[in-house]
């Protein structure tokens, strides 16, 4: 890996990609070297399961329409003709256009999934049904395949059948109706949050599959649900409503089951504090000259300052107030109290840590300048991840992977 910055060498269009650390390709983490891995997906979900079992080392051949993945026309914002959406979910792959209603295409597909240890798709299992790509037609081709599946629903039960985005499971699962005002509309969270946590959920069970596979050499059907994926997101605000019967409403953030742990103004810009404990709520109130408060006996617990909560955090508002955000920080770092910004996301891609730790970087593309990329954020004996390629063009690797197929045209 090549770590430096952009220079005269490369075209400056005054982008903040521009600005990141430059990284040629190159080897990667190769704990699943051998595993080749046929990915039928397109969007987000999907795609960013296959990225992430590549950049453990998997092949990913990444099979799309002639048209290509719908990802790949999500846009404005295009850099140099790439939807940067696609390119954030896409690397290390290799990709086929393959049109699955020929008989060459459909021959092409079967003889790519006999060489496969994991397919994944993410249509509806009617679509998958009718295609022939379900777990049933797909292990009649080989036995011991790991079949993964992401759909909105699950390959079961009444709503399988339904189409579904992130969208749609944010509202389904419940996180939009606590996120927001008290006093506002529900929110979607700022990322597709649901997209995300399935694919997470399908690259975890998929090498769990495969660890498997390696003991007892059977093959595995998975079944991920965006809407069960971003319902497991809220494990904890369910698990409390389930054993209270208290459901919870939005509040800005500021009903957590932390007494103090929520935004607050400073002189100029907003910070978050977290007091998750005894010896914290000390040290805060030491850090801001005014021990007596802590000791106060109807805070000797967060149980009690919960009860409390309002008188707390108005106090602490008054506090934080009196000095800009860069001095409570300082003054908190140094007591050992959770606290940070609010970040803008033009912020947190230029913090240099999150650089120096491989989180951003610009990568390197063969005839087609520099590419903005957000790193898998796990570390391995010290080291981040370096991608093995870019995003693939929509069929660079046709002529590598589609040899004259082996089992001829299915009938």
């Amino acid at each position: 890996m090549e770590n430096r910055k952009s220079d005269d060498a490369h075209d400056w269009s005054g982008l903040p990609c521009d600005t990141l650390p430059v990284w040629k390709t190159g080897q990667g983490f190769g704990f699943l070297d051998g595993v080749r891995v046929v990915d039928l997906t397109t969007s987000v979900a999907g795609p960013y399961a296959t990225m992430l079992l590549s950049d453990f080392g998997a092949e990913v051949i990444k099979v799309e329409r002639p048209g290509g993945d719908d990802a790949r026309h999500w846009g404005p914002p295009f850099l140099n003709d790439t939807s940067l959406w696609f390119a954030s979910v896409n690397r290390n792959k290799k990709s086929v256009a393959l049109d699955l209603r020929s008989d060459e295409g459909r021959a092409h597909l079967l003889d790519l999934i006999r060489s496969a240890d994991v397919v994944v798709t993410n249509q509806p299992p009617d679509v998958q049904r009718k295609l022939e790509l379900d777990h049933e037609s797909i292990r009649e081709i080989r036995e011991d395949v790991i079949f993964v599946s992401i759909t909105g629903f699950g390959l079961s039960g009444r709503r399988a059948d339904l189409t579904c985005y992130d969208l749609i499971a944010e509202g389904y699962s419940g996180v939009m109706d606590i996120t927001g005002q008290a006093d506002g509309p529900p929110q979607k969270i700022g990322a597709p949050g649901a997209d995300m946590l399935a694919g997470q959920d399908a690259a975890t069970a998929t090498i769990a599959a495969l660890f498997d596979r390696a003991r007892t050499g059977m093959g595995r059907k998975i079944d991920v649900s965006l809407v069960e994926s971003m319902t497991r997101f809220l494990s904890c605000r369910l698990s409390a409503y389930l054993g209270s019967g208290e459901v919870p409403r939005r509040s800005g953030g500021t009903d957590s089951v932390i007494a103090v742990y929520q935004s607050f103004e400073t002189a100029d810009r907003p910070i978050t504090l977290g007091l998750g404990t005894d010896a914290i709520w000390t040290r805060f109130w030491q850090a801001v000259d005014q021990p007596d408060f802590a000791e106060r006996p109807e805070f000797s617990s967060n149980a009690k300052r919960r009860d409390h909560r309002q008188q707390i955090v108005t106090r602490i508002q008054d506090i934080l107030r009196t000095r800009p955000r860069a001095d409570w920080l300082e003054i908190f770092a140094k007591a050992r109290v959770p606290a940070g910004p609010i970040n803008s996301l033009d912020e947190v891609a230029s913090d240099a840590d999150f650089q120096d730790r491989g989180m951003f970087f610009a990568l390197e593309q063969e005839g087609n300048g520099l590419l903005p990329q957000v790193g898998l954020g796990i570390q391995v004996d010290g080291a981040p991840c370096v991608p093995r390629s870019a995003p693939p063009r929509l069929g660079q690797h046709n002529e590598e992977l589609l040899r004259p197929p082996a089992g001829g045209a299915k009938d």
